[in-house]
């Protein structure tokens, strides 16, 4: 097999440990890659780098190719979501000013409760709420605007979600620029540790199975190159097995925190990787269980219909027709193509392209090509579903 070197984008986040993975530990060389990893500083331009050819796959926030389905902020470039590298990952939390009013009100920062934790929120917001997120089509706008619109405070009217590169949150906080945040790991962590902020929420508390990181690839080069792309995701796929084994932790934060990578220390790389989190900077710890998922549960599979919900969202506030969106938006996400590249392997895979998101209350045994599987819960914490083929 001839060896074919894969230039691949990446934000220096805890959830790109599959690529990092696939390249450090020999997965990439096994289908005859290497991949080579460019960090970029932001989202906008990790998203430029892919559009213009300077990456081939890019770790990216899974609705940017849907919005660029849509027509939005894409330079008009269609990108496709070749597998699903992670999900969940995200935290939200508050600056030092009302980290302070929460504890007035008694808040307890139990870490585990999205309605307690948004009325309070609500409650201690005094004015216009400004919230910092890495990018405006990220899974942290939606699960913001879905959270708080449920609890009363219609977004975006309400609320002025600000784009601030992950890296620059706690720098954000501490200048004024905004109240709040929501933010992938370690950058929650980091603002802790500095002691301007304090987590309120993980974003797996919204939605416990919300897909937060893709692999995108501009669709020419798939249809160019699709043998290269099912080695690739071959590749990040084993590499997803082995982080999701318990024995795995230790070296993925080791790997993580070098300098050509994160360049921070591995207590940070743990938190996210164990959900054992340090909320409040006087020390205050809690546990999210399955904070942050890079395999188990079919978590690469990428289901047409978390698609069709971010979908829908993106056309909720962007003012386009929900069902002309979902529509063009069901063949964003490759699950054909994930199929043709794991056709040989050892992956029991969905017998579905599609289910209804947020109607797993508990795990459920589901048809699989290859016997039955267990899908964990994926609800919403308002306890609404998403049926795809009732778009109205």
């Amino acid at each position: 097999m001839k060896t074919h070197v894969l230039p691949v984008g990446y934000i220096p986040l805890v959830d790109a440990a599959p690529l990092i993975v696939a390249q450090e530990m020999g997965f990439a060389a096994q289908e005859g890659l290497v991949l080579d990893l460019k960090r970029a500083p932001s989202w906008s331009g990790l998203r430029d780098m892919l559009a213009f050819g300077q990456v081939d796959a890019a770790h990216m926030l899974s609705p940017i190719p849907v919005a660029s389905a849509l027509g939005l902020g894409s330079a008009g470039v269609h990108f496709d979501a070749i597998m699903v590298l992670s999900i969940n990952g995200n935290v939200i939390g508050v600056g030092k000013e009302l980290a302070h009013q929460l504890q007035d009100q008694g808040h307890d920062f139990s870490f585990n409760d999205p309605t307690k934790a948004g009325r309070a929120l609500i409650a201690a917001t005094k004015s216009r709420l400004r919230i910092g997120v890495p990018f405006p089509f990220s899974m942290h706008a939606e699960l913001l605007y879905y959270w708080l619109t449920a609890l009363g405070l219609p977004a975006p009217q309400n609320v002025d979600i600000r784009t601030i590169p992950p890296a620059l949150m706690a720098d954000a906080l501490k200048a004024g620029e905004v109240d709040a945040f929501c933010v992938g790991e370690p950058w929650g962590s980091i603002s802790v540790d500095h002691s301007e902020g304090a987590l309120l929420l993980p974003g797996a508390a919204i939605w416990k199975r919300a897909p937060e990181k893709v692999l995108a690839v501009r669709s020419d080069w798939v249809q160019s190159d699709p043998a290269i792309a099912h080695r690739l995701i071959r590749a990040i796929w084993r590499a997803c097995a082995w982080l999701a084994a318990p024995g795995s932790r230790m070296l993925a934060s080791e790997l993580l925190s070098r300098g050509g990578y994160l360049n921070l220390p591995t207590e940070i790389m743990d938190r996210a990787l164990t959900g054992t989190l340090t909320v409040t900077p006087q020390g205050l710890q809690r546990h999210c269980a399955n904070f942050l998922e890079f395999h188990d549960g079919s978590a690469n599979f990428p289901w047409r219909s978390q698609a069709q919900w971010i979908a829908g969202q993106l056309a909720a506030r962007t003012g386009l027709d929900r069902v002309q969106a979902m529509d063009a938006a069901s063949t964003v996400f490759r699950a054909d193509l994930f199929r043709q590249a794991l056709r040989q392997t050892t992956a029991n895979l969905p017998g579905a392209s599609a289910k209804i998101e947020g109607g797993n209350t508990e795990s459920a045994t589901v048809a699989g090509e290859s016997g039955s599987l267990i899908l964990p819960s994926d609800s919403f914490f308002d306890g609404q579903i998403f049926d795809p083929s009732q778009p109205a």
